[in-house]
């Protein structure tokens, strides 16, 4: 059975030239809905996947309608190949798991996302640590000054209680205590 998935993002989109493709198509049953593709907990992509059997192919207008990251839509194309059925875009011919080069095409694109996704991890690494090389903090600013600090600490020595200090300084106790550490 070849089941439509339609989407739009907002309310004040329109699905009628999507569903009329995917009826062109010959999708006998749809599912629609109006949500950001961002949202990954989209019910009706939801119902879809359970309402799926083996053999079904699941068929969009184009594949962004069904996964806006290459991470989704593989994650979305596991589950199906789990279940049995298949994946066909409309609008790219050459997603369409139902056929041996179809399957090939993603799994080359499995290979380039994890390769991708291991090259930002690598990137993000080195220049974390290029830029704490630089002095660069990272993280929420300090609440307190470092002269602020030295304050407080004095205040405290004298005998006052780090809940009065805390007023003294204009910040709650829990982050003089994190600061005196």
């Amino acid at each position: 059975m070849l089941i439509g998935y339609a989407r739009v993002s907002t309310d004040d989109q329109d699905l009628r030239l999507q569903r009329g493709e995917l009826q062109r198509a010959g999708c006998e049953r749809l599912f629609e809905e109006k949500l950001s593709g961002a949202r990954r907990d989209r019910p009706e992509l939801q119902r879809m996947l359970d309402h799926l059997r083996a053999d079904d192919v699941v068929v969009m207008t184009r594949l962004d309608r069904l996964a806006r990251s290459t991470r989704d839509l593989l994650e979305i194309a596991e589950r199906l190949n789990t279940i049995g059925a298949g994946l066909r875009s409309i609008a790219e011919p050459w997603a369409d798991t139902t056929s041996p080069a179809g399957r090939m095409v993603l799994t080359v694109f499995a290979g380039i996302a994890e390769f991708e996704r291991d090259l930002i991890r690598e990137r993000t690494s080195s220049g974390r640590a290029a830029a704490k090389e630089r002095g660069v903090r990272f993280g929420r600013p300090a609440k307190l000054s470092p002269d602020q600090i030295a304050l407080g600490r004095r205040l405290i020595e004298e005998g006052r209680s780090v809940r009065e200090v805390a007023k003294v300084l204009n910040c709650h106790h829990a982050t003089l205590y994190r600061q005196l550490r």
